[in-house]
């Protein structure tokens, strides 16, 4: 499993003409799911990334989490993060999870994360969306959940 977190001052995500979900100073997560991922890889992702140290504390340093500063979390569905440029010049996207797999870990990852007490908003599993956010710092972070 493989998330790209930015910390925002504000994002959304439209479908069509729809916003379906919006966050004000929290955390944009797109969240890729791979073939080998379980449960287990979406708890310690959720719980890492609600944990993150990537606020300020009043002396400006990056010691407060998402949950210290009482942000929101949007999260938004994106296999593209599993995609390999390796070989080619088209991305093969072998290691990203089918849809039925992927849907029930984004939904728990989203579950497990408001059980924690995030505002979680999201976007729509398999819709062509538009998000838009305004990166606070910018902070930009690649996690995964395979240790190596």
């Amino acid at each position: 499993m493989r998330a790209v977190v930015q910390r925002v001052s504000e994002a959304s995500v439209r479908v069509e003409t729809d916003v379906v979900g919006r966050i004000g100073r929290g955390l944009l997560v797109l969240l890729g799911v791979s073939t080998t991922d379980t449960e287990k890889d979406v708890d310690y992702l959720s719980e890492k990334i609600a944990h993150l140290r990537i606020f300020e504390d009043p002396d400006g340093k990056l010691n407060r989490s998402l949950m210290e500063v009482g942000g929101e979390m949007l999260v938004v569905s994106q296999f593209t993060l599993l995609g390999d440029c390796r070989k080619g010049r088209r991305p093969s996207f072998t290691a990203a999870a089918e849809p039925g797999h992927a849907a029930r870990l984004y939904e728990h990852f989203v579950r497990q994360t408001a059980r924690r007490g995030v505002p979680v908003q999201t976007g729509r599993f398999q819709a062509l969306m538009a998000v838009s956010l305004v990166n606070d710092g910018p902070v930009t972070l690649v996690l995964d959940s395979v240790q190596t």
